[in-house]
């Protein structure tokens, strides 16, 4: 080949490459913005940081015939696939472009995102999908639907191997819902992203139930009721810009510690306002958030299903520069009760951060689980099971803190000393117990409190005589479940140099296929 004959190939290739990237259409492109959304290449130049976004298998096209589909055969098959730097460590991802088949999976659509899942994987790296999907092509048949086979099987794969994340940016109906809901993380756009397994028209011909996307599948359903989302935003920018704060803290995967921020503020200041925020009075709520913010680094910590069962707090921050997963009941919602909703959320959270190496800080305050036959016939006993088995399963540092009041099963659960915690603290207005003093009076006492003369003032003595013999603060410590009581000033401090001493903290398993956590 002649000089000339290679600038002329070559010129044809960058010329090929700009149309490819350009999408079918600039009809198609505007249509995508009138929706309210990125192009794919917008989201990826978002997403990674700038230019080092490397993509493969561009020029690809699919080989399918009938019902038209050997007159249009666009490169990239509506998916972009690749990898990049999202501060300054490598992740691989795969994105939907809408504007190309509705960004439905075909055959080679779906061997693009095999491959990029294969390489993540055995790179060690994080992989991240930018769904924007009409579902499966429905003229390629049977093979469209063992494409997203193979992705599931995949995810499977992968789950506590490397972090995958999905940021949901359009529609996902179908099968196609069930990728995300086994990746470690799922992040909705309000507006412009849903997820169903049937549409609103499936769901009026069969119930006769009315709904919209937005009602049935919409990104503030998932959030608040079924728990499908982990994170909310109002628009693409924010949304990716969170998706890159949440990679910060996370390791590429689970053979690495997550990576420390430098430099790491300081941790031995006294902090007066802990005396103030939580009360003493075990029955008056506070804003457990609020605590959470003084203990973390800047204040800055990402809530996870914020929405979802508020009543228990999970959320990822740093202390002294190092990532940590905080699990807080919140006496704002429910009085921090432990229900079902809250019992899965925690368990979800502290197997994504054990298998992650991210050590776990479990603030206390927990009045027990909640009653009614609606926690108990809805598997209050299965669900809370779980929260229970995944802090038992867990081996990586674990620090415990008491708070306020800390009864029955519930106090078990929270990641007590008998259940594994590797450290506990308490602080001076805490109580252990079985249950509340007045409810132990009415089961110990009830005889005496009803044949009293005055049976209120009978049962308030009754009361805090066992508060003074069973509830006082030290009791714990007293038998060795408790490490030490602590002053709330200084319970920063004291986390963090629990958290540095239990850094090299290794646990041997025993040999086992897995275990059989309750479902």
């Amino acid at each position: 080949m002649t000089q000339a004959g290679m600038r002329e190939r070559t010129d044809e290739l960058l010329r090929l490459r700009e149309k490819v990237r350009g999408g079918p259409s600039e009809r198609a492109t505007q249509a995508q913005h009138a929706r309210g959304k990125l192009t794919v290449h917008e989201r990826l130049e978002a997403l990674f940081d700038k230019g080092t976004f490397v993509e493969i298998e561009g020029l690809r096209r699919h080989r399918a015939t009938g019902f038209g589909l050997e007159l249009r055969r666009p490169h990239t098959d509506g998916v972009v696939t690749g990898w990049g730097r999202v501060h300054g460590r490598t992740v691989f991802a795969y994105a939907h472009d809408f504007r190309v088949f509705g960004g439905s999976l075909g055959e080679s659509h779906a061997a693009k995102i095999h491959k990029i899942m294969d390489m993540a994987e055995a790179a060690g790296a994080p992989l991240v999908s930018l769904n924007d999907g009409a579902g499966a092509r429905i003229q390629e048949g049977v093979t469209a639907l063992a494409g997203y086979g193979g992705i599931f099987r995949r995810n499977v794969r992968a789950s506590g191997v490397i972090p995958q994340i999905s940021v949901m940016l359009g529609p996902c109906a179908g099968g196609a819902t069930y990728s995300p809901a086994l990746t470690d993380f799922v992040f909705m756009v309000r507006g412009i992203s849903q997820m169903f397994i049937t549409g609103p028209d499936v769901v009026e011909t069969v119930t006769g139930e009315q709904v919209t996307h937005e009602e049935l599948g919409g990104a503030d359903v998932h959030a608040a009721l079924s728990g499908a989302a982990h994170f909310v935003h109002d628009d693409e920018e924010s949304c990716l810009e969170d998706v890159r704060y949440l990679l910060s803290l996370l390791p590429s995967n689970n053979r690495e510690l997550p990576p420390p921020s430098v430099p790491a503020p300081p941790v031995d200041i006294l902090d007066e306002d802990l005396l103030d925020l939580v009360p003493a009075d075990p029955n008056q709520p506070y804003d457990m958030r609020a605590v959470v913010e003084r203990l973390v680094d800047d204040g800055e910590l990402m809530e996870v299903h914020e929405r979802w069962a508020p009543n228990l707090l999970c959320a990822l921050a740093r202390i002294d520069g190092r990532t940590v997963g905080v699990l807080a009941n919140q006496p704002r919602h429910l009085a921090g009760v432990l229900d079902v909703d809250a019992s899965q959320k925690g368990a979800s959270f502290i197997q994504v951060c054990d298998a992650f190496n991210i050590p776990l800080l479990t603030l206390v305050d927990v009045p027990g689980f909640l009653p009614g036959t609606s926690q108990e016939h809805g598997g209050i006993i299965r669900h809370g099971a779980k929260l229970l088995y995944a802090y038992c399963a867990a081996t990586v540092p674990r620090v415990q803190v008491i708070l306020r009041k800390a009864y029955g099963g519930a106090y078990i659960v929270m990641d007590s000393r008998s259940v594994g915690a590797d450290l506990s603290y308490a602080w001076p207005t805490n109580e252990i117990a079985v249950m509340g003093a007045e409810g132990a009076v009415n089961v110990i006492h009830r005889r005496e409190v009803a044949a009293s003369d005055d049976p209120e003032t009978t049962r308030g003595i009754l009361a805090q005589k066992y508060r003074e013999e069973l509830m006082h603060p030290y009791y714990a410590a007293e038998r060795g479940l408790v490490d030490d009581v602590i002053d709330p000033r200084r319970t920063r401090a004291v986390v963090a140099e629990a958290l540095r001493t239990l850094r090299t903290k290794q646990e041997r398993l025993v040999p086992r296929k897995h275990g059989n956590p309750p479902m």
